[in-house]
């Protein structure tokens, strides 16, 4: 029995429709360019470099170039005086008072809420909800609302002017967000692997530090450094719980340093300079986990 060949011709031939080059969402759509947002955004830009650039410079000159010169100018003779002075003005005592109490706050606060914030997560009982509504109700009360009952229980607990009277109230304040953001990195993390953690054996005390922990890197990297960012320039606080010089932290230091240093604004600003180093290494080094914590934690 012959087949019965066809032939390709009496196919109906296709043919294929060219997409449009104007339509919305088309392969050919040419973007203008948004003059308007590129110049705001260089205003913008410069709105923030100018000051900046202003401190740096000007925390080089002598006094005589400060009042004499361009102020947006650099100094003809440039002079490592001005952060000399501010060293030899107990810099680094401030410096370590605030080291200590920033690394005393940020590094409780963030195991605390990291522990919360998993069993917020894992937890299948209405406790967690309820525990995790507690939380979100901290981040609603100022910390100005708290500072004539939180001295006198300061006070109270004989903790008045000293370092641990910083560190305690900064933890409780620091815990509300960092729950917020944890849990909601935690929320991200697929079920499976926790589940086979649990078949191979582990308790959940394992499957927190040697899963969670790792994969939830970039938020407790941003917690950290926003906690760190809020308790390095905390004024309120160590205006009222502490008196003596020798546990003042850098914030009120700068305010004692404006009463000193009158006349001798490049002094000023060489000490203002000082203490905002160490949070540009901080964020120079923690920018790209900050942001990728950032938009996985508050973006939802």
């Amino acid at each position: 029995m012959a087949k019965r060949r066809t032939s390709r011709s009496s196919e109906p031939a296709r043919t294929h429709t060219p997409l449009p080059k104007n339509r919305p969402g088309g392969l050919g759509r040419r973007h203008r360019p948004n003059a308007l947002g590129s110049a705001l955004g260089w205003l913008w830009l410069v709105v923030i470099i100018v000051p900046l650039y202003y401190v740096v410079i000007t925390s080089f000159k002598d006094q005589r170039g400060f009042f004499d010169g361009n102020p947006l100018l650099p100094s003809d003779s440039p002079t490592l005086d001005n952060y000399a002075l501010v060293l030899r003005n107990d810099f680094a005592r401030y410096f370590f008072n605030s080291v200590a109490v920033a690394v005393g706050t940020v590094v409780p606060a963030v195991l605390l809420s990291f522990m919360a914030a998993y069993g917020i997560v894992r937890s299948r009982s209405r406790t967690a909800g309820t525990t995790n509504t507690l939380f979100l109700l901290g981040l609603s009360i100022p910390l100005q609302a708290t500072a004539v009952p939180l001295y006198y229980l300061i006070t109270r607990l004989s903790l008045y002017d000293s370092l641990l009277a910083l560190v305690l109230p900064s933890i409780a304040f620091s815990i509300p967000v960092s729950v917020l953001v944890l849990s909601n990195f935690l929320r991200d993390v697929p079920k499976e692997l926790f589940e086979s953690m649990r078949l191979d054996g582990c308790s959940e005390w394992q499957i927190m530090w040697r899963l969670a922990l790792p994969l939830t890197r970039p938020a407790v990297t941003t917690v950290a450094v926003y906690n760190t960012l809020n308790n390095w320039n905390a004024f309120l606080l160590p205006l009222i719980l502490t008196q003596s010089p020798e546990r003042r932290t850098l914030p009120l230091s700068l305010w004692t340093y404006q009463d000193e240093f009158t006349v001798n604004t490049p002094a000023l600003l060489a000490a203002i300079v000082l203490s905002a180093l160490p949070l540009v290494v901080l964020y120079i080094f923690g920018q790209k986990q900050l942001v990728s914590g950032i938009s996985s934690g508050f973006g939802k």
